[in-house]
């Protein structure tokens, strides 16, 4: 077997599993479910209509590289979406859809990391999982950088020693943040690229939280948008990933894409093409109709602003708690360990978040998930502020 699995820690909601063994909750509280960051939104019909249209494509087998119509709609959804020049990404060159972020996420360090050398793979501390994942089986170490409130919630670049930027091949960002919700903005970014230049590393950017934002005058700048800002036309050293899990309201779906450098992609490709994760094309021509219209993604947005406006008024007065920018999270400090909030919140209220230090890991300087929790946004209206209410009754309880 790959020695590298013995390396990987425990799916978080495994680590939630077992936290929550044993306890028998409130029978007349219908239990919430507010720790697992998947949509509960209705999918728009229109895709769905899509999806049945073309199940007939069931019989061919999908090309690594994509439906022409998709790359091409999503070369359009970035250009309209992140202010680039008309033909700036060109859907031959610079698309690949991948089979969500997940995938493609993971995907990508198999691919971009020479194991030969002594590899590191930089990411936000907490993050997302599967950064940590594809690292250590990609032969990498990977290596934390906190987000920390003194620093927006952002990476601290000019915290991290030289010895370490001199042996990082890939950073990950994750922007808007998981699970702070912080947003990197277009300075940000632009020194990120800066980095990624004299150090040599690639950049890969998970905006899959990109169209869940709060100010509408304000959506969420993306790595490609800071190349165009600075004049990095070629994208060289940076790809994003984005897709329609979190935008439209369809996690099943599983369809995403990776765009920005050319020769980064072109060998991403070629490792693809033996990886077998093609999108199926049924998916495919849904996801054309789903990059094309904007109007279901501004209205999906409008729910969760709503919710956010409600759970901040009930929370807002007994928490440490802040609306974030952009996602769908809370990520309130606590008076308690993470755990013993979660297990009491489960047992005496029947409400289920995530604990903090289940998406982080302890440093040399603290653990930034210590004394924090996960509140994902995604069940329906009335269930989150029936659970915002009672999450403060067990606050106030303390």
């Amino acid at each position: 077997m790959n020695p590298d699995l013995k390396k990987l820690f425990p799916y978080p909601f495994e680590r939630l599993a077992q936290l929550k063994q044993g306890i028998a909750p409130p029978p007349e509280l219908a239990h919430i479910a507010l720790s697992i960051g998947e949509p509960k939104h209705a999918p728009p019909e229109f895709v769905l209509q899509a999806l049945r249209e073309h199940l007939q494509g069931l019989n061919a087998y999908p090309l690594a590289k994509g439906l022409p119509e998709l790359r091409q709609a999503i070369a359009h959804w970035l250009t309209r979406r992140f202010h680039l020049k008309a033909g700036r990404v060109d859907p031959e060159r610079h698309v690949i859809p991948v089979s969500g972020t997940r995938e493609g996420l993971f995907a990508f360090a198999q691919a971009v990391v020479d194991r030969s050398t002594t590899p590191l793979v930089l990411m936000p501390n907490p993050f997302y999982q599967i950064y940590e994942g594809a690292a250590f089986l990609a032969g990498a170490e990977p290596c934390y950088m906190n987000t920390l409130e003194e620093n927006a919630f952002l990476p601290d670049l000019d915290a991290v020693p030289e010895s370490v930027w001199k042996r990082c091949q890939l950073l990950y960002i994750c922007t808007p943040g998981n699970p702070t919700g912080a947003v990197m903005d277009l300075a940000y970014l632009s020194r990120v690229i800066e980095l990624a230049d004299r150090y040599g590393f690639i950049v890969a950017s998970d905006e899959c939280y990109a169209e869940i934002y709060l100010d509408e005058a304000n959506p969420p700048p993306g790595l490609l948008q800071a190349c165009e800002y600075i004049g990095r036309h070629d994208f060289k050293r940076c790809v994003v990933f984005h897709s329609l899990s979190k935008r439209s309201s369809l996690p099943g779906l599983r369809s995403g894409f990776v765009a920005g450098d050319a020769e980064v992609l072109a060998q991403f490709l070629l490792y693809r093409t033996y990886h077998g994760c093609a999108v199926p094309i049924p998916v495919q021509t849904a996801s054309v109709r789903a990059w094309e219209d904007e109007k279901h993604v501004t209205d999906n947005r409008r729910l969760y602003q709503k919710k956010f406006t409600s759970a901040m008024e009930i929370l807002g007065p007994v928490m440490d708690v802040h609306y974030p920018s952009a996602a769908f999270y809370l990520w309130p400090r606590i008076p308690v360990d993470d755990e013993s909030f979660t297990r009491g919140l489960f047992a005496r209220q029947n409400v289920t978040v995530l604990p903090g230090t289940y998406l982080s890991r302890s440093t040399p300087q603290n653990d930034p998930g210590k004394y924090r929790v996960r509140i994902s946004l995604v069940a329906p209206f009335k269930e989150c502020t029936e659970a915002a209410q009672r999450i403060r009754n067990h606050v106030e309880s303390l």
